[in-house]
């Protein structure tokens, strides 16, 4: 038997020797080590970007809704509370995160998800205990990137790189505060360029690194080996909540548009197409000459698409000169054209290739706020329940309805029981699906409604006026 298996073993050697499988062979190589007595290090290289990125320390008031049992006499005698002790309504949330310097005078770039909602903005800078208090100058949720100021003068400023010329294998560096120990630096490279549809903003283009991104870490800097700024860190994908080697960091191309918006008007536009837009499958790319685009589900009545002829089951595969691959390089290259602007679309329909001009419009709110004067409840921020929330939040499939974002404190949607997360779903005997849907069923049922919410997946009834 162990003869039999020598023999077949030879034989297969043989075989391969004699050229039956062609391997690329590597040219040879030699280990080497660092120069003796020399130490090989970033230092220098990051030295200066470490200076520019500062600690944020954001603070916000949240209300607390208390059971209504709390609030009876007798369940306050039976568990021995005093009559005069109230218990608090509110309490004080905080979160620790990293800027980047990118002006001497104090304008600072971070996350949106740092200071959004923050009643009091801090800022440290590296080596200083002295804390600034920093005013948001505007936040774009959509791309989660904000701008704060400080009332200061000769800050140290961060470079700035270009985000298009990077590639998969750089070497990078994480600069930040991660969970509030002080600032530091992690290595690691880019694994990948061009990640979207990760969940996590509406408009994704991210970087993804192994380099070392934990909280506390989110608005500091991405750089590169010469220490220029390439990306703003924003997230990280961890089931322990720490680091498992998949951060990602919005491009410095992308922050730079929005932040140059935000600074001089406080707000991004994005550019509006009207539709609804869907990969190539490998089914659908039987049907197409072209094998990458964005196929178009819906035109949007009256939208800019509509008005330009463009039609269901077109497939767009460049706006101007820019190649689209999928239906997020669509999204990402109209939403990064100011509205009003026309634009040249290149598009497939009936194995032709076409172009044809588009006037683009604003970008609609999805966010509508839904006053009493406009017969809903006062205080209380609706909004429609988007792939993106579903995914980020962990809304099952089968959950129709709209989410309550924002409940103000003291007002009628605060005092009728709402609660931010809160999703209706039912007004009265309407199934609502969306804010449209509010709208309408506010209209049907004049007076006291009865309005269905799902929290936490608990079926719950509440009565506005």
């Amino acid at each position: 038997m162990i003869q039999k298996t020598l023999l077949v073993s030879t034989v297969l050697a043989a075989s391969l020797m004699a050229g039956s499988i062609n391997f690329k062979e590597a040219p040879a190589a030699t280990r080497v080590m660092p120069e003796a007595g020399k130490v090989l290090s970033f230092n220098r290289a990051i030295e200066h970007a470490s200076k520019c990125v500062v600690n944020i320390s954001a603070k916000k008031r949240v209300r607390q809704n208390i059971p209504q049992a709390f609030m009876d006499p007798f369940f306050r005698q039976f568990f021995n509370m005093p009559f005069g002790q109230m218990m608090p309504r509110e309490r004080i949330q905080r979160s620790l995160g990293s800027g980047v310097v990118v002006t001497s005078d104090g304008y600072i770039i971070t996350n949106n998800h740092v200071v959004d909602g923050a009643d009091e903005v801090h800022v440290t800078l590296p080596g200083s205990s002295k804390e600034y208090t920093a005013k948001i100058v505007g936040s774009d949720p959509k791309t989660d990137i904000a701008v704060i100021k400080i009332d200061a003068r000769d800050l140290p400023t961060i470079q700035v790189g270009d985000s298009d010329a990077l590639k998969t294998g750089d070497l990078v560096f994480a600069i930040g505060n991660p969970f509030g120990v002080g600032e530091s630096v992690s290595q690691g490279i880019i694994s990948a360029l061009g990640k979207d549809s990760v969940g996590i903003n509406q408009y994704e283009n991210f970087i993804q690194t192994d380099a070392a991104i934990n909280p506390g870490n989110s608005g500091g800097a991405l750089v590169d080996s010469r220490g220029v700024l390439i990306g703003i860190n924003s997230a990280i994908i961890t089931r322990s909540g720490a680091n498992n080697g998949i951060g990602f960091a919005i491009p410095v191309n992308m922050v730079k548009r929005v932040a140059t918006q935000l600074i001089e008007h406080g707000k991004v536009e994005y550019g509006y197409l009207g539709v609804s837009i869907s990969n190539l499958t490998p089914d659908l790319q039987k049907v197409y000459k072209n094998k990458e685009g964005a196929v178009i589900l819906d035109v949007e009545k009256d939208a800019p698409a509509a008005k330009a002829g463009l039609r269901r089951g077109d497939l767009i595969i460049k706006v101007d000169e820019t190649p689209i691959k999928d239906a997020s390089d669509l999204k990402n290259a109209i939403g990064s054209i100011p509205p009003g602007k026309e634009v040249t679309l290149t598009y497939e329909r009936n194995k032709s290739v076409k172009t044809i001009k588009v006037k683009l419009a604003k970008f609609p709110e999805s966010k509508l706020k839904v006053e009493g004067d406009k017969g809903f409840v006062d205080g209380l921020t609706l909004q429609n329940i988007t792939p993106q929330i579903r995914n980020q939040i962990g809304i099952p499939d089968d959950i129709q309805g709209v989410i309550v974002s924002e409940v103000k404190p003291e007002s009628k949607a605060d005092k009728a029981g709402f609660m931010p997360g809160d999703i209706i779903i039912q007004i009265e005997d309407t199934m609502i699906k969306d804010v449209a849907d509010v709208e309408r069923a506010m209209k049907k049922y004049p007076g006291s409604k009865r309005v269905y919410i799902n929290r936490r997946g608990m079926i719950r009834i509440l009565v506005v006026d």
